[in-house]
C-alpha cells in the first residue's frame, strides 16, 4: 500500500475513552488533579512525550507506586543514553506484583492458573502466591542469596517460576531465565555471562504427549557455571535432578513477606536477545523502569485491572513472559501455558481462553493466520464472551488477519496489534481503547514513546519508509548490558546511527493519520534500483497465494552497484508443487501489487521457513549463510523453531560456491 492509499477503517476511535476503562480513569485523574483536558488520543500522546515529568509523574501517582524513599525528581537527566529517572527513589517491583496493599481482601481469589502437558491444571490464590513468595524468599536467603546476586531459572512457564522470580526480586537479587528446550551450549551463552549463584531447573517436561528428559543438559549447565553454589529441582515431571535442593525444601519454612527497597534503576532481570545475529546481548532491566512501563502498558493499552484475566502463550525465554507476569501489577490473574500451544489441535488456546474466562488473549500473528487458513470459527465454537481485547505481537499481521479477527469477534473486541521488543520489554507502537483500528496498520505510538521514522539523514518522514527511532528517553530503556562496563556495546547497538536518538532496528512507515506499518527489520530491507521495500509487504502478497504456506525473501546486494540478486524461498502447503504455473502466479502478483523491480530473480522451495522461537523470520541469518557463513556461526539451533530450518540454505550456499 502506498502512502496515498486510504486504509480500511475497521473500528473507529470513540470520542472519549470509555469511562469504565483504565485509560478513562487516568484521563479523568489528569482532569481533576492536574487540570488537563485532551481532545483525543493524539493530543494525549503529544503531551505524554512533550512533558515526560508530568506524564510519568502522574502515572506513578495515579497507579499508587509505593516508594520506600521518594524521588528527588521525575526525569533528573534526559540525555540518551544515560537518562536518569526518579533519582533518589527506592522501591521494589515484587511488592507491587503481589498486591500487598490489598492483602487479605483478595486472598481467596485466583491469581495464577497453570496449564501444562506435564501435570494437571494448577492454581494459586493471591493468598497462596504471597505465602509461597515469602517462603521462597526465606529459602533463597538460606542458600546465601543476597542483593545483587544472580538467580537463574532453566524453567518452563509454570507457577513455580513466577514465585521464584518474585522472591528473587524481593531480595534485590537479579533474575534471568531460559526455557528448558534450549540446549546446554545456548544456555551457557546466556547464563555464563551473568554467573548465577543459584540455578532453579527441571529435569524434564512433557511436550505434545511425549516426555522430554533434560537431565543431561542440566548437568552440563551445572558444570559450565563455576560460580554456581546451589541447584534447586522444581520437581516437574518424572526426571529428578541428583544432588539438588528440592522445591519443597526451598519452601519448607514460612517466611516474612518483605521487600528490600532498591534504587529505581537497580537491576530486576536480565533478558537476552535472540542470538540469531551474534552472541546474545544480556539486556539489564531495572525495577522502576519495568514497573512504570508495565503499569502504563497493561492499564492504558491493554486495559487490565482487578477481575481481568490474561492468557498469552510464551516461554520463559521471551520478554512476553515478563509482560505476562506483570499482569499481576494490575490485580489481574494470569494464565500460564506450558507445552505445545497447538497440541492436540489448533483450537487449544481458544478452549483455554473459554475455560478460564480470559479477558485479554494474546497471540502471534502466525497463529491468527493459521486459524484463518484452517477456517476456524473460535467465537462460534467456544464461549469467548469475556474477551475484550485480542493482542498480537512478534511479527507484522497482514490486513487479512485484521479482517479475520473483525469477522470472528465483531466490533466489541478490540484487536490490539503491537510492536516493540526485548530491548524495552514492552511496546513502542500499539493500540488501545481510545484509538482506531485500520486493517494492516498499528494504531500508533504508545503513550510516552516519541516514536518516529527517520531517513538516512536523520530527518523525520511521514508516509514513507524509514528507521524506527525513539527521540526521547523511556524509563524501561535498559540500565545497560551485563558486562559492558564502559557502555560501548550498548551505545553501538542503539545510538550509532543517530547520536542521542534510539534506533530500534525496524523499518516503519507512519501515516498522516498517525498509524504505523512495520515493514520488517531494517537490516533485511529490500533495495532494488533505489526502490526500498520492507519484507513484510512482500510476504503479504506471496502468502495469500494458493499453495504457499510461508515464505522468505532475501536480497544479495551487488557490490558493484547493480541490482543484485533477489531470492524468494517458499514453503508449500501439502499437495502443492512449485511448477512454472505457480512461479508465474507469484511473479504476476508481485509485479502487480508491488513493483516490477521486486520480481525475484530466483524462486526456490524449502522444507520450512526459518523462524526463531518467538515466530520472527530469520532473514539476516539465512542471508549470511548464502554469503558463506557457517550455520553454527549464524545461529544456535536451540533458538530456532525448527532446528534444521537453516540447513537448506547451507546446502544452497554450497552449490552456489
Amino acid at each position: 500500500m502506498t502512502g496515498s492509499d486510504e486504509p480500511e477503517l475497521l473500528r473507529a476511535a470513540p470520542v472519549r475513552p470509555p469511562a469504565d476503562s483504565a485509560l478513562g480513569g487516568f484521563v479523568e485523574h489528569l482532569r481533576q488533579a492536574h487540570d488537563r483536558e485532551f481532545d483525543d488520543y493524539a493530543d494525549l500522546h503529544r503531551w505524554s512525550v512533550q512533558d515526560p515529568d508530568g506524564f510519568w509523574g502522574a502515572l506513578a501517582e495515579h497507579f499508587g507506586v509505593r516508594f520506600g524513599t521518594p524521588p528527588q525528581a521525575v526525569l533528573g537527566d534526559a540525555a540518551m543514553p544515560g537518562a536518569r529517572w526518579f533519582p533518589g527513589a527506592t522501591l521494589n517491583y515484587a511488592e507491587h506484583a503481589v498486591g500487598i496493599s490489598a492483602a487479605g481482601a483478595d486472598a481467596d481469589e485466583v491469581a495464577v492458573i497453570g496449564y501444562s502437558q506435564t501435570r494437571d491444571r494448577t492454581e494459586l490464590t493471591w493468598g497462596e502466591l504471597r505465602e509461597q513468595v515469602a517462603a521462597a524468599r526465606a529459602g533463597l536467603r538460606r542458600l546465601g542469596v543476597r542483593r545483587g546476586d544472580r538467580v537463574a531459572g532453566y524453567l518452563p512457564n509454570i507457577a513455580e517460576t513466577v514465585v521464584a522470580f518474585l522472591a528473587t526480586a524481593s531480595l534485590g537479587a537479579i533474575w534471568t531465565s531460559c526455557a528448558p528446550e534450549f540446549g546446554a551450549s545456548s544456555v551457557l551463552d546466556r547464563f555464563g555471562q551473568v554467573e548465577p549463584v543459584v540455578l532453579l531447573a527441571v529435569g524434564g517436561y512433557g511436550y505434545a504427549g511425549k516426555q522430554v528428559d533434560r537431565r543431561e543438559q542440566v548437568a552440563a549447565i551445572r558444570a559450565g557455571l563455576p560460580g554456581l553454589r546451589h541447584v534447586v529441582d522444581i520437581g516437574y515431571g518424572p526426571h529428578p535432578l541428583p544432588g539438588a535442593v528440592t522445591w519443597g525444601e526451598l519452601l519448607g519454612e514460612p517466611g516474612e513477606l518483605a521487600f528490600d527497597p532498591v534504587p529505581f534503576d537497580h537491576p530486576l532481570c536480565v533478558l537476552f536477545s535472540s542470538g540469531t545475529t551474534g552472541k546474545p546481548k544480556a539486556i539489564v532491566h531495572g525495577h522502576g523502569g519495568i514497573l512504570l512501563e508495565h503499569l502504563k502498558n497493561h492499564a492504558l493499552s491493554w486495559d487490565l485491572g482487578p477481575g481481568d484475566r490474561i492468557l498469552w502463550f510464551s516461554t520463559t525465554a521471551w520478554m512476553m513472559w515478563n509482560a505476562l507476569v506483570s499482569g499481576l501489577l494490575r490485580g489481574a490473574s494470569i494464565v500460564l501455558v506450558d507445552g505445545n500451544p497447538q497440541y492436540p489441535d489448533l483450537s487449544l488456546q481458544w478452549r483455554l481462553a473459554a475455560e478460564t474466562g480470559a479477558t485479554l488473549v494474546g497471540a502471534s500473528p502466525g497463529f491468527l493466520m493459521a486459524c484463518r487458513a484452517a477456517d476456524l470459527r473460535p467465537a462460534r465454537e467456544h464461549d469467548l464472551s469475556r474477551i475484550r481485547q485480542l493482542g498480537a505481537a512478534g511479527s507484522p499481521l497482514p490486513p487479512e488477519g485484521y479482517r479475520w479477527v473483525a469477522e470472528q469477534f465483531g466490533a466489541g473486541v478490540l484487536l490490539n496489534v503491537g510492536s516493540g521488543g526485548t530491548d524495552i520489554c514492552s511496546g513502542i507502537l500499539q493500540g488501545g481503547p481510545w484509538q482506531p483500528v485500520w486493517a494492516g496498520e498499528i494504531s500508533g505510538p504508545c503513550l510516552g514513546v516519541d516514536a518516529r521514522a527517520f531517513d538516512e539523514h536523520g530527518t523525520p518522514v511521514v508516509d514513507d519508509l524509514g528507521e524506527l527511532v525513539i527521540t526521547r528517553p523511556l524509563p524501561s530503556m535498559p540500565v545497560g548490558f551485563w558486562g559492558d562496563d564502559d557502555g560501548s556495546r550498548y551505545r553501538s547497538t542503539y545510538f550509532d546511527r543517530y547520536p542521542g536518538v534510539w534506533r530500534h532496528g525496524d523499518w516503519v512507515r507512519f501515516t498522516a493519520a498517525g498509524s504505523a506499518v512495520v515493514a520488517g527489520r531494517s537490516d533485511a530491507t529490500l533495495n532494488r534500483g533505489g526502490v526500498r521495500l520492507g519484507t513484510a509487504e512482500f510476504y503479504r502478497v506471496v502468502e495469500e497465494l494458493p499453495g504457499i504456506d510461508d515464505s522468505l525473501v532475501l536480497h544479495l546486494e551487488d557490490r558493484a552497484g547493480g541490482n543484485g540478486e533477489l531470492m524468494l524461498f517458499v514453503q508449500l502447503r501439502p499437495g502443492a508443487v512449485l511448477d512454472d504455473a505457480l512461479r508465474g502466479r507469484i511473479v504476476g502478483a508481485l509485479r502487480t501489487e508491488l513493483t516490477p523491480r521486486h520480481v525475484p530473480d530466483r524462486i526456490e522451495e524449502v522444507p520450512v521457513v526459518p523462524r526463531n522461537r518467538t515466530g520472527k523470520k530469520l532473514e539476516v541469518p539465512a542471508k549470511r549463510i548464502l554469503l558463506g557463513a557457517a550455520v553454527e556461526d549464524v545461529a544456535s539451533r536451540d533458538v530456532l523453531a525448527d532446528p534444521v530450518a537453516l540447513d537448506a540454505f547451507a546446502d544452497l550456499a554450497g552449490t552456489r560456491a
